[in-house]
């Protein structure tokens, strides 16, 4: 196995107790309160791990810019044998808060089965190594445990990433097992019971309604954390600059960090057309078809870099920004297209000089 390997560097993305692991490391050192069976930290550490602080000398970064009673209530739902069940809107960083909280309270977010049309029953309990199974039969050894199952072993969090896109059966699969806190595998005659510490995050998408309607009882299982959109530009703009600022130095991005004008602009833009209304509230104006999230704000951004970094100047110009703009808002072809030109002549280009730079690139896109 390569050095790389061993240390995590040279990865895309690293999991998240991997990219905070002295933050994690220093919270351990520092945490007097009492720590419930099966995690690593305290309540309180995992709190100060999710929403900024102190642990002795070491400055810990914030995961999630919000509500912070919001996260003191997913964490003490974690506390319990209660699942948690994060729902918002695209870009509410419910993935993100989900993948952080796991690596706080067990050190491996990485249990993961993620929800989708295609995710079957097996996935969720367990399947066979076919070929062992074939040659003896039934035994422990062919047996492949799902992640929930893996998590119940160990006494970890287990993630279900967008469980709403789940068909029917794989969603009543998870009413038992986390009624019972078992997995019963009758071809070997055993069961597996939850360790102490398992638990489970799942997270919805508002706009999946309708797909696979989550049943009364299986939200009956979960405590139901709602997660806002940002609550208003500064906040918003926070956490852009930050996650930007992230992803950057992990894909060493060579362009220098957008300026606070750019950031400002990108997200009021965002914003005003995710809510129908300027940020003044004095002119109404169309919203696209599709979702215009925080999320996609940041991706915006860092492409945004990229393209300033590999055929630019390396400093992200209106250009770089009106590229990304057109890609993000306009994707149901000709609706959006619309939209988009009525917000650039309507709004974008009465706002003075200081917008004139991205009007004018972003007209020259749309002829």
């Amino acid at each position: 196995m390569s050095t790389d390997s061993n240390t995590g560097t040279g990865l895309l993305r690293q999991p998240a107790e991997a990219l905070y692991v002295e933050e994690l490391e220093e919270l351990r050192k520092h945490d007097n309160d009492r720590i419930p069976a099966g995690w690593n930290l305290s309540p309180r550490a995992v709190l100060t791990y999710i929403t900024g602080g102190t642990a002795g000398k070491k400055v810990i970064t914030p995961k999630y810019i919000g509500n912070n009673r919001l996260v003191e209530i997913a964490i003490a739902t974690l506390v319990t044998d209660r699942a948690l069940l994060l729902i918002g809107e695209p870009g509410t960083a419910k993935s993100w808060l989900s993948e952080n909280l796991a690596a706080a309270v067990c050190g491996d977010s990485g249990l993961v089965v993620q929800g989708t049309a295609g995710t079957t029953e097996e996935q969720v309990r367990y399947s066979w190594n076919y070929a062992m199974l074939l040659a003896n039969g039934p035994t422990p050894e062919a047996l492949v445990r799902s992640p929930i199952m893996r998590a119940m072993d160990t006494g970890r969090i287990a993630r279900f990433e967008e469980v709403s896109r789940s068909a029917s059966e794989v969603q009543d699969a998870l009413i038992s097992i986390l009624s019972e806190k078992t997995i019963v595998v009758p071809e070997l005659g055993a069961e597996t019971g939850a360790k102490k510490g398992f638990s489970m995050i799942a997270t919805a998408n508002t706009r999946d309604k309708g797909v696979n309607e989550m049943s009364a009882a299986l939200k009956r299982r979960f405590n139901i954390v709602v997660l806002p959109s940002p609550a208003d530009l500064e906040t918003e703009v926070e956490i852009v600059k930050k996650r930007v600022a992230e992803i950057a130095s992990a894909y060493d991005l060579q362009a220098a960090l957008p300026a606070d004008e750019a950031f400002r602009k990108v997200v009021t833009v965002f914003r005003e057309l995710r809510s129908g209304m300027t940020l003044d509230r004095k002119e109404k104006v169309k919203s696209p078809g599709g979702v215009i999230s925080t999320a996609e704000a940041i991706s915006l951004l860092t492409n945004g870099m990229a393209l300033a970094a590999s055929f630019g100047s390396g400093e992200l110009s209106d250009e770089d920004l009106a590229a990304g703009l057109q890609g993000a808002i306009v994707k149901d072809d000709a609706k959006d297209a619309l939209v988009w030109k009525e917000y650039l002549d309507q709004i974008m280009k009465k706002r003075g000089s200081e917008w004139r730079g991205l009007y004018q690139a972003c007209r020259e896109l749309n002829g």
